[in-house]
This record gives C-alpha cells, sequence and structure tokens, in this order.
C-alpha cells in the first residue's frame, strides 16, 4: 500500500554560496522552484522519496535556471516561467493574472508581474484561505530587494508594493540569504525601529547556527525592510543627511536613492 498524501510542505535546498532553491511537496510528488544547480535537487528528492512533477521560474538569471536542463534529462515535467523573458526550457509561459494548477500537487499559484531586477520577472502565490506563499526569487529579499539589472526604480517600487500589499501573514520564500547584510543597512537607516532590532537579534541567533532566516513574512518586512518603508520619515531623514535625497523626496525617488545607497553600503 502505498501512503495518502500529506499536506503541502515546503523543503529549503541550500545552493551555491548563498542561494535558496525551494521544494514544495506532498510527501509524494514536488515542484521545484528556482533550481539553478540540479545536484542539490535530485539529492533533496531521492533523500525525501519524491517524484518531480513540475518546475516554475521566476527569472532567466543562471542561478535560478541553470539547473533545469539536468533535471528535464532525467524527469519530462512541464516548466513554468515568465512570458517575457527568453529562457528556452519554459513551455508554460506565464504572466500577470494567469493562474497555475502545479500538477502533481494539489496546488493552485497565482503568477504576479515584478519587473524590476529583470524586465520580465514573476512571482507565485499560494493563498487558499489559510496557508499562503509568495515565491519572489530575486525581487523581494529579507530585510531587502533584488538589483536593478534590467527595470527602472519606478518598476521595483511598483513591484514591491505589489507584494507588499499580499495578506500580512504570507510567508516569504526568497532566493538568497542576504538579510543580515541587509538588516545592517536598515539599522544604518533606522537606528530607533524596535522591531527592526529584534528582528537583527532574532536572525543572527539563527545564521550563528546555520539556519535560514528565510521564510519571514510580509508583515515582519514591512516593519523591517527600508524599501517597504519609503515613506517612513526617519528613512527619508537619513536620506537627505547623508545628502542622498532632498526633504519630503517622493517614494520613488526614495527608493531609486536606497537602492544606489545599498549598492555600495
Amino acid at each position: 500500500m502505498t501512503s495518502a498524501p500529506t499536506e503541502l510542505a515546503v523543503l529549503t535546498v541550500p545552493a551555491f554560496k548563498d542561494n535558496y532553491l525551494w521544494i514544495i511537496h506532498d510527501g509524494v510528488h514536488a515542484a521545484v522552484v528556482d533550481p539553478g544547480d540540479a545536484e542539490p535537487i535530485l539529492a533533496a528528492l531521492q533523500e525525501n522519496g519524491l517524484t518531480l512533477t513540475a518546475i516554475l521560474l521566476t527569472h532567466h538569471h543562471a542561478d535560478h535556471i541553470g539547473g533545469v536542463t539536468r533535471l528535464l534529462e532525467l524527469s519530462n515535467v512541464p516548466v513554468f516561467g515568465p512570458r517575457n523573458e527568453a529562457i528556452a526550457a519554459v513551455n508554460h509561459p506565464l504572466g500577470e493574472g494567469d493562474r497555475v494548477q502545479v500538477p502533481g500537487l494539489a496546488l493552485e499559484l497565482a503568477v504576479l508581474d515584478v519587473p524590476g531586477h529583470t524586465n520580465g520577472h514573476i512571482a507565485y502565490v499560494r493563498d487558499d484561505g489559510k496557508t499562503r506563499w509568495l515565491f519572489c526569487g530575486d525581487t523581494l529579499f529579507g530585510g531587502g530587494c533584488g538589483r536593478l539589472f534590467e527595470g527602472t526604480p519606478a518598476q521595483m517600487a511598483a513591484s514591491l508594493a505589489k507584494l507588499a500589499a499580499l495578506p500580512d501573514d504570507t510567508l516569504v520564500f526568497c532566493a538568497h540569504e542576504y538579510t543580515l547584510s541587509n538588516l545592517r543597512f536598515a539599522e544604518a537607516l533606522e537606528p530607533g525601529n524596535r522591531a527592526l532590532q529584534m528582528r537583527i537579534a532574532h536572525d543572527s541567533e539563527l545564521r550563528g547556527t546555520h539556519l535560514p532566516t528565510i521564510p519571514s513574512t510580509i508583515a515582519i518586512e514591512k516593519a523591517t525592510n527600508p524599501f517597504l518603508r519609503t515613506g517612513e520619515p526617519a528613512i527619508i531623514d537619513s536620506l537627505a543627511a547623508a545628502g542622498h535625497v532632498a526633504p519630503g523626496a517622493d517614494p520613488v525617488t526614495v527608493f531609486a536613492a536606497l537602492r544606489a545607497w545599498k549598492n555600495v553600503f
């Protein structure tokens, strides 16, 4: 007898120096998000007795798609990905408003366009009324956001606002362990932010024992992530004091100044 599938869960699969690859599974079948490296995915599937049934991609960077070819050599599964990016393996192109019934899993994901890091970047959202997950690639990070390799500050600011509008209890599954570095920057901007101080202490403890700081939640990000707090007077004052913006700058100008400063922080 085979056991019945369990509730859906997410496995964290570290890769490279600081990437996280994600496996969504029910104890039997699995979908992988942004498999930049096939080998740790294959090892995790074998270790957990899982069969791959789908691949989900957020954008075209190599550390997110580099393992796809190898996985497809071993499993002929559908590949979902952004409609507006040239990724050869994608045979189910997606964009804003699309919904995905993930093969093999009792899982529906909504698709959001979140350009900025790349022009065609998408995110996947699970919201079944009780469990909420966000797979956001390199758009939103713990305490930070992705660099603007292709998009504009206005695009990225709008993408982040779209993610910030998700329910507070949405778990944020981003693709890199950048949290402590991001929080050091946040602390320089908002040294009086009590929620930020608590997060730094908590996440420092996690990293001290080599545990992930991810997933966080939308609520945590809104309380501590400066890129979601571009209207906060303390952040604007810090930018103005450093000569990066004029007092009373608009949110997109504030965002652009934050991103430029973080790039060299």
